[in-house]
């Protein structure tokens, strides 16, 4: 049987757009009226929390027409602090969700709007891939505007001068990805003498998310992004594929080699960053296209005459990279406060005005004079990137926001303009994950158990507490704990989409 992989979204906008609309919730718990001109919304803090009235969200409330009463929740805390407010019904007009079991369930207990009907009425989110809404909708069924990302974007961002001294090329093979990591840990790339530098390094949450990196070598090579269905529907998990086997036998003989950190089942992520910057790494493998400039800017404190440089994952077939979801996180309208079909409607517009022009460049670019100045061209440059970041990137990360899209074109680093351009290009090489947008009871109620049961396969197995045989049999126990039952839930969920 020919084992496929989905390549991209099955959904077309005027299926998202044909889906009808749940019932209505009406209860009057924190209510507001259609016409108010206060819109409560919910994000999440990363960093600083912004100054009420600062200048940015002045900005946007004069375009938009609405004061924002901004409720920040700290990252750490975020889905449990969600989680609580859903349980308690106090909930404001628009939060900020993540695409999880808890938030799922809560979306088919009939706590949310249905969005699918209305996005035609919206020019600005009816423009978008249609991918970016098919990969949360629940049941078929839309409930929110994603926080848009590139779902293209994923990059190894790496050491050009440490290749070009080693007179490496990107890995193109499972044999290439060995030599290259065997090279930067043993032919002293920095020329300090030591073997001090590993070509990647591993963390402990390796295997989770969309950036993981033995999933997007295992694309890169012709396997699935985390799961692949064939042309009669049946589900494959990545990890009893032969790419990716390929990749964690690779990785056993990496660490059995001492060629890989030996602490990475308790290396936290961000530290594995601080080692790209501080010049002791070669690659990183969980980034994206546009962290190329701003790693270069880390790394030119620590390592001044160090060079990095971005590229696809590529492989036999070329450029093959695994697709994201298209999101970071997204908004949704509790029923608990939005009352009816004609404040849904206001608050839809209001997200639409955010990404009209003005709205747009104040979030990509700030506030013109203080963070960013126009050229003779018509294009922007920034002037105070630093106070940019502190400034106007929280509000940047949780609105909505394209870049490219009603932003004049920046004029930025060779580095930064790559980064920027590869996210987009890459788009067509995007392998999609076909269970983004699947639900199984299983997985709500035991997914993080089934996922922790092969991550820790996985790192026994790379750290030599697993043969091949005790592999195997971890998958058979994964089978038998409710693997099977995922697969078949997954099976009849991407069925009845189908249909």
């Amino acid at each position: 049987m020919k084992l496929v992989v989905k390549q991209s979204a099955c959904w077309t906008l005027a299926t998202v757009l044909a889906l009808g609309l749940t019932g209505c919730g009406n209860s009057d718990s924190g209510a507001a009226t259609a016409d108010s001109s206060t819109v409560r919304i919910s994000l999440m803090q990363v960093g600083d929390i912004p100054k009420t009235g600062n200048d940015v969200e002045t900005g946007l409330e004069k375009h938009i027409g609405k004061d924002l009463d901004i409720q920040w929740i700290p990252s750490s805390a975020f889905n449990d602090k969600v989680n609580v407010m859903i349980a308690s019904g106090n909930l404001p007009h628009i939060m900020r969700l993540n695409y999880i079991p808890t938030t799922v369930g809560a979306i088919r207990s009939d706590q949310f709007w249905e969005i699918g009907p209305y996005l035609k009425d919206y020019p600005n989110l009816a423009a978008q891939d249609p991918e970016y809404y098919s990969n949360i909708t629940v049941d078929g069924k839309l409930y929110g505007v994603p926080n848009f990302r590139d779902i293209g974007r994923a990059a190894i961002v790496y050491r050009k001068d440490w290749f070009d001294t080693l007179k490496l090329g990107v890995p193109k093979s499972i044999e290439d990805w060995y030599n290259t990591a065997k090279a930067i840990a043993t032919k002293d790339p920095d020329g300090n003498g030591k073997n001090d530098t590993y070509a990647f390094p591993l963390f402990k949450t390796y295997t989770e998310g969309s950036q993981a990196p033995l999933t997007r070598i295992a694309v890169s090579l012709g396997g699935v992004n985390r799961w692949g269905v064939d042309d009669t529907g049946k589900f494959t998990p990545e990890f009893i594929t032969p790419q990716y086997t390929e990749v964690l036998q690779m990785m056993h003989r990496l660490y059995a080699e001492k060629l890989i950190n030996a602490d990475f089942p308790s290396l936290d992520s961000t530290e594995a960053d601080k080692m790209m910057a501080s010049g002791r790494i070669g690659m990183k493998l969980n980034g994206v296209a546009t962290n190329g400039k701003s790693t270069q800017q880390l790394l030119t404190a620590a390592v001044p005459d160090g060079v990095v440089d971005i590229s696809p994952f590529v492989g036999p077939e070329g450029i093959r990279i695994a697709g994201e979801p298209g999101n970071f996180g997204f908004l949704a309208f509790p029923k608990a406060t939005v009352q009816d079909e004609a404040q849904l409607k206001d608050l839809l517009g209001t997200l639409d005005k955010l990404m009209d022009e003005p709205t747009s460049t104040l979030q990509l670019r700030g506030i013109e004079g203080k963070h960013y100045k126009k050229t003779a061209d018509g294009k922007t440059e920034f002037i105070d990137f630093d106070g940019y970041q502190r400034d106007v990137k929280p509000y940047r990360d949780n609105l909505l926001n394209i870049e490219g899209y009603h932003v004049p074109e920046l004029v930025d680093t060779e580095l930064g303009t790559k980064g920027v351009k590869l996210s987009k290009d890459d788009r067509k090489y995007a392998v999609s994950n076909p269970a983004y947008n699947l639900v199984s009871d299983i997985y709500t109620e035991r997914g993080q158990e089934l996922d922790q049961m092969i991550s820790d396969a996985q790192t026994k197995y790379i750290m030599g507490e697993l043969d091949d045989a005790g592999w195997q049999q971890a998958i058979t126990s994964w089978r038998t704990a409710g693997g099977d039952q995922l697969i078949k839930e997954y099976e009849e969920a991407y069925a009845k989409l189908k249909q």
